[in-house]
């Protein structure tokens, strides 16, 4: 089976106006995203691959990409 990213149903992606940055909210913490990770985690709703997610981005950052879906889904933020 092929994974489909979503965010756990205990995060939350939310824009902060006065910080001007993307926050991962989860149990007990918050995480400022930089552009590349907020763009990343919009992407995981559940509707694509995870390699459609990388291939949404350019070739030469694939593996980072792929490593942070890893790493997010590691914390349990991604399911």
């Amino acid at each position: 089976m092929t994974w489909r990213p979503a965010l756990a149903p205990s995060a939350m992606l939310r824009h902060d106006p006065v910080r001007q940055a993307d926050l991962l909210i989860v149990p007990e913490r918050i995480v400022v995203l930089n552009e590349e990770a907020a763009a990343i985690v919009a992407l995981c709703d559940g509707t694509r691959t995870a390699e459609e997610i990388v291939a949404e981005f350019p070739g030469e950052v694939a593996g980072d990409v792929v490593e942070f879906l890893d790493r997010v889904r590691g914390e349990g933020w991604l399911r």
